[in-house]
């Protein structure tokens, strides 16, 4: 990562001894930046990169935080709020699916996103990061190569003591072209499929208790459980308890602990599509950037799968 202060272009190799042990070095985006890296960025604009900061901050409805009301008290300074219920498939029984290349290049338009901007994602959850890598993630989806993730989110920002603002953006209007990857994206059918195959691995990223089946779901009708055959990796398993993300070394260990082979297919699943994409951006860290992500998640496969379908060591579902 760059110095605090510096400019330097965004792209980075990944560890190289990390790199070797998964696939061939790249040359990849950065997917971290600093939080003084944004304030220098901030007071000090680059020439030809644009950027836009984007508050991806989204809450589950039982916390009882209205995201975009605290943004509209305190955000970084220029950054935009990202509404991932409202960019999403709202025809979908299912909550925040993706949308449609249309859908999303009209929003990030109007948020000021433009083919050359350096986008910049963050939320102000507790952990540090908590719903930005899904839109990271939705980003690269959609064919946007240039966006990070603020490292340590909000929480971090402020730790540094960095400024803060309550006033209203003044967004320019810009020219998106999404096209969507289908590379980036898993359906039901395909996890399905994949109980048999084996073609992919498939790891979840919903806390312990939660994937074994002894903790409760955070959505009515939904009981806890997992999908034959997938790995559990915590979310937070991912970020230091400052909140920051750990170093592509440790996290490469966390994957081989679970055995995990990241120079094959991998996939990523949670509650419904959101915490998945940690384990996309801790992957990508190593040096791997083509994670797919189940898009309905949890929530689609216990409500469309069958019994024996849903592996639980408490209720399961009957029926």
């Amino acid at each position: 990562m760059a110095e605090p202060g510096s400019m330097e272009p965004e792209t980075r190799d990944c560890s190289p001894g990390v790199a070797a042990a998964v696939m061939a070095p790249q040359h990849l985006f950065r997917a971290l930046v600093s939080a003084q890296w944004v304030a220098e960025a901030l007071r000090a604009p680059r020439a030809g990169q644009p950027l836009q900061l984007l508050d991806a901050s989204w809450y589950l409805p039982k916390l009882g935080r209205d995201a975009r009301r605290e943004f509209d008290e305190r955000h970084i300074p220029g950054a935009a709020f990202f509404d991932i219920d409202q960019c999403s498939d709202r025809t979908s029984p299912y909550d925040h699916m993706l949308p449609s290349a249309a859908h999303f290049a009209e929003y990030v338009g109007h948020l000021g996103v433009g083919a050359s901007t350096h986008v910049v994602v963050y939320d102000a959850s507790d952990q540090g990061l908590y719903a930005a890598p899904r839109v990271w993630w939705m980003f690269r989806v959609f064919g946007h190569r240039a966006v990070s993730l603020l490292d340590g989110g909000l929480r971090n920002w402020l730790r540094q003591g960095l400024p803060l603002s309550s006033d209203k953006s003044r967004l320019v209007p810009a020219e998106f072209r999404a096209e969507l990857d289908p590379a980036f994206i898993k359906t039901y059918e395909d996890i399905k499929e994949n109980i048999e195959s084996r073609r992919f691995q498939v790891v979840d990223a919903r806390a312990a208790g939660r994937f074994r089946g002894t903790e409760p779901e955070p959505r009515d009708g939904i009981e806890p459980g997992h999908i034959p055959g997938t790995v559990n990796i915590p979310f937070m398993d991912f970020l230091t308890k400052e909140g920051l993300e750990k170093s592509p070394e440790e996290i490469h260990r966390l994957f081989q602990d679970k055995k995990v082979d990241l120079s094959q297919p991998l996939v990523a699943t949670c509650g419904s599509g959101v915490t998945a994409c940690h384990v996309a951006l801790g992957a990508y860290l190593c040096g791997k950037p083509d994670v797919a992500v189940y898009d309905g998640s949890w929530v689609e496969w216990y409500m469309r799968a069958k019994p024996e379908e849903v592996i639980s060591e408490g209720r399961g579902k009957t029926r």
